[in-house]
């Protein structure tokens, strides 16, 4: 069997891409690569919120597989919408790398008063402010080599990143501290791939089966159901964080105002992945007044 998988064309995407390849072909599944050039990618100087968060990064890789151009989207499990499009299936997730963000440049400690730190995600300022109001956050998008660039010139004295992508681009030597996720709790998805596949496409779907870890895509749906159930996307400033442990499913949840000044976090534990996902939105917008946060009222 030959699968057609579309990817970002970015350094980082395609590393991830050529790692499905390599896990299909231990299968006897051969691919070839479908690199796409997507509108996130082109528009490295505009902010996320004003392309339309997450979906700039997924749209034309998920619409390669709709067309029949591919038999799989390779995605960043962070950069998928919260709601999977009519058409197409999450069919696998495979085992789960690293989920925390990570400074780059100095450490939260080794920052002296109004330091800058650069990000291009509202959910990594917001965090950055709640510890450290003093801080400078300035806008940083573009590839991942881009933003580790960044990280000491231009009086650009931190990046934030994730320790994932460091990882799988072997970089992981210029992480200068682990952010607890406890505190600054991860993107959804973060760490994770998810492919997906046409409905109805049984062959594709069966062949991607032999690579899904189950606890990762349980994990996921957990998270993709908490952030349906707010509304939200990367352009807002909330996380969650999933993981097996004692036969149940810990979910742990972020909302926090834009500027940092307060936020709500609560953990919840079960078996069900996408109810527990909505019940833990529901706790922190509804009962712990989540709503409320500086940014999130409409």
């Amino acid at each position: 069997m030959d699968l057609r998988l579309a990817t970002r064309a970015s350094p980082l995407a395609l590393r991830q891409a050529r790692d499905v390849q390599q896990r299909l072909l231990v299968l006897g599944v051969t691919s070839e690569l479908v690199a796409l050039h997507t509108s996130g990618d082109l528009s490295t100087d505009v902010a996320l919120s004003s392309l339309g968060g997450q979906g700039v990064f997924a749209l034309e890789v998920q619409r390669a597989v709709l067309r029949g151009d591919a038999d799989v989207a390779v995605h960043s499990a962070k950069d998928l919408p919260s709601t999977t499009p009519d058409g197409l299936r999450l069919s696998c997730v495979p085992e789960r790398r690293d989920p925390v963000d990570v400074l780059v440049g100095r450490s939260l400690a080794g920052l002296g008063p109004g330091a800058t730190v650069a990000t291009g995600s509202p959910r990594r300022r917001a965090l950055l402010l709640e510890r450290r109001p003093d801080l400078h956050i300035v806008e940083l998008r573009g590839n991942m080599a881009r933003r580790l660039a960044a990280a000491g010139r231009d009086g650009v004295d931190a990046v934030v990143a994730a320790a994932a992508a460091l990882e799988r681009l072997d970089e992981s030597s210029r992480v200068a501290e682990r952010l607890d996720p406890a505190w600054f709790v991860p993107q959804v998805g973060q760490g994770a791939i998810a492919l997906e596949s046409r409905e109805g496409d049984g062959a594709t779907t069966n062949a991607l089966a032999a690579l899904n870890d189950l606890d990762a895509y349980e994990a996921l749906c957990a998270e993709r159901a908490f952030l349906r159930e707010l509304g939200a996307g990367c352009s807002i400033p909330a996380g969650a964080f999933a993981t097996w442990r004692d036969g149940a499913l810990h979910l742990s949840g972020l909302m926090i105002a834009y500027d940092g000044s307060r936020s709500v976090r609560h953990q919840l534990s079960g078996r069900d992945a996408e109810p527990l996902g909505r019940e833990l939105a529901r706790t922190l917008r509804d009962e712990l007044d989540g709503a409320s946060l500086a940014g999130w009222r409409s």
